[in-house]
């Protein structure tokens, strides 16, 4: 069909002068001629442009006019007709713009042209209507498909709603499959791209009203051809090709092998257009349009636009990329930020679970987190920064880092929040956040809780009841100026904690005091099924609280099952800081080691309590605090009041001290020393032989 390529003969040579409106030769436009392409929009085509359709890869003296820019163009009929292309409206008939609600392949006889596309049948016209009858209206045809699929493919944010808007529109109206492989990696900035060239299947879309399919996975795909050779110059020249290329042939079966009922054997011929996804810098991909058998085969009109259709994907696509690598990197942000496991400590069990926002930024600023404290105590956060940005998910990892150190003081939960508060208030005065911090003392069973403005937890009591635990809350974090309050509760053995951000229990559709008591009803119908639940399978219960129609808010979860220690596992002591303090400990120990039938450690375990009781006399002026507790490990931690930090030093021959932490660091599996409020704890652990270590938390 030449009347694509070139302008068509003047519509009007026979018609008189007198016979023009006023004005209408000024109206008028000149002939179509080449136009250049802008810088970085290549491809893209106004509509109604007087300068024509740019088609890539063919320069700018092959161009196709602008539908309606002339006579000559057969937009504008003898009888004063509207340019289609300026409005896409029929303002005497009253219609609508039947391309502005986009391809819908189920709409029936009464779709549009624009929506049935360039390769759509014509069946009111018949098989033996003449090209001069079809030539002005197929490419108005084609300009208002262009226009349909630049605008759906623009509307893509992210690389898969860039596709999704190829394959609605292209779909059946002009292939009845399109396969899209993009290169591996993508190149992404300045940087020249991986060599060699190697394609991936992405996705496809395969007949009306089939979902987007992503690349299988298994035996079947993906689909990973590694392109060299001629058709990798026929790509480079970004120029679609037929099917029946001899270069292609090759490569036809691996492009083809997800699309059902398609044959590839032999090649597919001119039913098959493979056209490249070039961007502004470099070569992303390959679209492949197929048609089936009951439909015309392409003409080499369709491969102007196939080309289009390649180069309005390509440009989405590479303004997609920027979008992909900010969200990919403010994923693995957030990601690095969480914990990526949770501590297992002697007295507790804990499980966790982290949700991004189902309608906003995935970046958010809720966090937990589970720290082990001296004593086997551990302590319980969770936190949320208000707002859903880089910000938040940057000051949120900050205030965890703040609460770690914190923590690790031995601080109570009153001071830490207030610490935290005065950090928040550095940070920024717009920038707030709730957060509750709680320590479980898994010997005294007893539990501290603090608030700033953060939801209550929740306890699941061992006997399958729900408690929301009267905690008042405090003025969220970065308020300044307002104090906190520590309160002691009872922490069963167990019984289940449930931390959580506001996200599980308040959406738009209920509030946050609704959210919470569905959770605590949540809880007891799972404890009811029997008792007690596993702690994975608890938390994905609670999930399902969540509104899923009106959720727009982070979720983070923690969960903690107290397990207590067990009285005849702990020995306890305090010493007063004498000389002859050592002996003191020395005999308690032997003793305590007898009645665990742990004998066989007692040498190691004397000497180095000995050692380290020695070094707290010699600093402290209040009692010493000597603790030995048993699970898997046998430790001992030594407690006073001075905050001197002892630090392990080699001893020249002729000294007399020096050697107490160096024998502790070859006997010791390991050791440490931890810096608390009131003083500090030097605590070093032994491996219990197999045989002699105890069979659950109750054991004697």
């Amino acid at each position: 069909m030449r009347q694509v390529m070139e302008p068509h003969p003047r519509a009007d040579t026979n018609t008189a002068p007198s016979a023009q409106q006023p004005g209408e030769a000024a109206r008028r436009t000149p002939p179509s001629r080449p136009s250049s392409p802008r810088s970085g929009r290549s491809g893209e085509v106004p509509v109604g442009a007087p300068e024509g359709l740019v088609v890539p890869g063919r320069g700018a003296a092959r161009a196709v006019p602008a539908v309606g820019a002339s006579a000559e163009g057969g937009g504008a009929s003898a009888e004063g007709g509207r340019d289609e292309t300026e409005g896409g409206r029929d303002e005497a008939e009253g219609g609508r713009d039947e391309a502005e609600r986009g391809a819908d392949p189920e709409r029936g006889p009464g779709a549009s042209e624009a929506e049935r596309g360039p390769g759509a049948s014509e069946p009111e016209r018949g098989p033996g209507a003449s090209g001069a009858e079809r030539g002005p209206e197929a490419q108005s045809e084609r300009l208002r498909f262009l226009d349909l699929v630049a605008r759906r493919i623009a509307r893509g944010v992210d690389l898969d709603d860039v596709l999704r808007g190829l394959y609605e529109t292209a779909v059946p109206a002009f292939a009845d499959a399109v396969l899209v492989h993009l290169r591996e990696p993508l190149p992404t900035g300045e940087g020249r791209p991986a060599e060699p060239l190697v394609l991936r299947l992405h996705s496809f879309a395969q007949g009306p009203g089939d979902a987007v399919t992503a690349a299988p996975a298994g035996a079947a795909g993906p689909v990973r051809p590694t392109v060299t050779g001629p058709f990798a110059e026929l790509l480079l020249a970004r120029r679609p090709v037929f099917g029946d290329v001899p270069e292609i042939e090759s490569v036809v079966t691996e492009l083809l092998e997800p699309v059902a009922g398609v044959p590839t054997t032999p090649a597919p011929g001119r039913r098959l257009i493979i056209a490249p996804l070039y961007g502004r810098r470099h070569l992303l991909g390959t679209v492949a349009l197929l048609r089936a058998a009951g439909r015309p085969a392409f003409t080499a009109d369709d491969l102007l636009v196939a080309a289009q259709l390649a180069t309005h994907t390509a440009l989405g696509v590479d303004a997609s990329m920027p979008y992909g690598h900010e969200a990919s990197v403010a994923d693995a942000l957030q990601l690095r930020m969480l914990p990526s496991s949770l501590p297992e400590t002697t007295g507790v069990r804990l499980a966790s679970r982290y949700l991004p926002a189902a309608e906003t930024s995935q970046v958010g600023g809720d966090w937990y987190d589970a720290i082990p404290l001296p004593g086997n105590r551990v302590a319980l956060v969770v936190g949320d920064v208000i707002g859903h940005s880089m910000t938040s998910a940057a000051m949120m990892g900050q205030l965890r880092t703040t609460v770690q150190t914190l923590a690790r003081l031995d601080l109570p939960p009153e001071e830490v929040l207030y610490h935290l508060d005065e950090q928040a208030q550095r940070l920024g005065s717009e920038h707030m956040a709730t957060c509750l911090y709680a320590i479980y003392d898994p010997i005294s069973q007893r539990l501290l809780v603090a608030d700033a403005g953060h939801p209550p937890p929740v306890l699941l009591h061992p006997d399958g009841s729900g408690e929301v635990l009267q905690v008042p809350p405090g003025a969220p974090i970065g308020v300044g100026g307002v104090p906190f309050e520590t309160w002691e509760l009872p922490a069963p053995t167990g019984g289940t904690l449930l931390l959580y951000t506001d996200g599980l229990v308040e959406s738009r559709h209920r509030d946050v005091w609704t959210g919470v008591e569905l959770l605590r009803g949540r809880l007891e119908e799972v404890a009811a099924r029997g008792a007690p639940p596993p702690l994975d399978m608890l938390c994905d219960a609670v999930l399902t609280v969540l509104d899923p129609d009106a959720r727009d808010d982070d979720v983070a979860l923690l969960a903690a099952r107290f397990e207590g220690f067990a009285p005849l596992n702990v020995a306890y002591w305090f010493l007063s800081p004498q000389p002859q303090t050592a002996g003191r400990a020395r005999q308690l120990t032997r003793r305590a080691l007898h009645r665990w039938g742990l004998s066989s450690m007692l040498d190691a375990t004397e000497l180095m309590v000995s050692e380290v009781v020695t070094n707290a006399v010699r600093y402290a002026s209040r009692p010493i605090a000597l603790r030995l507790l048993r699970t898997d490990v046998l430790r001992c931690e030594v407690g006073d009041d001075s905050p001197q930090v002892p630090r392990m030093r080699r001893a020249q021959a002729g000294d007399e001290g020096g050697r107490g932490l160096f024998l502790v660091d070859q006997l010791a599996r390991r050791w440490g020393a931890t810096l608390l409020s009131t003083g500090k704890v030097v605590w070093f652990e032994q491996q219990i032989p197999e045989e002699y270590r105890q069979q659950g938390p109750d054991a004697a």
